[in-house]
């Protein structure tokens, strides 16, 4: 496993653990926004593997359809995952009132790290 793709790996763990904090002091805007950047550097760190960097979120969000929803090499449901917590973290971060579920929150966490546990299996095995 390349250096980067851990590093990611460790940012990824970081920010479900900030996510978990912020959503204990109900701070559900900004914990979406730290769940949703958990499963963009677990998708960063997947494309890392295979030689891909990109700038920004729309192309890490189409590359990791392309290179892994699409061809299954990771459960599609983990793309999906990924395109819904980029809907939810910008309404966390750009509506004013975002009025963002505890619950729906809850389950980001949890299916980040699902895709974080996930995404390590894949590559340990692979």
């Amino acid at each position: 496993m390349k250096e980067t793709t851990e590093q990611l790996f460790a940012r990824a763990q970081d920010a479900i653990e900030a996510a978990d904090i912020l959503l204990t002091n109900e701070k559900t805007d900004i914990a979406a926004g730290r769940a949703y950047y958990a499963m963009f550097y677990v998708a960063e760190a997947l494309l890392n593997e295979k030689g891909f960097q990109f700038g920004k979120h729309g192309n890490v969000l189409a590359a990791y359809g392309q290179h892994f929803a699409k061809t299954k090499e990771l459960d599609p449901k983990f793309h999906h995952w990924l395109l819904t917590s980029f809907d939810q973290r910008q309404i966390g971060d750009y509506a004013l009132d975002p009025d963002i579920q505890i619950s729906v929150v809850l389950q980001m966490i949890e299916q980040a790290q699902e895709f974080l546990e996930a995404a390590k299996k894949y590559l340990e095995e692979g």
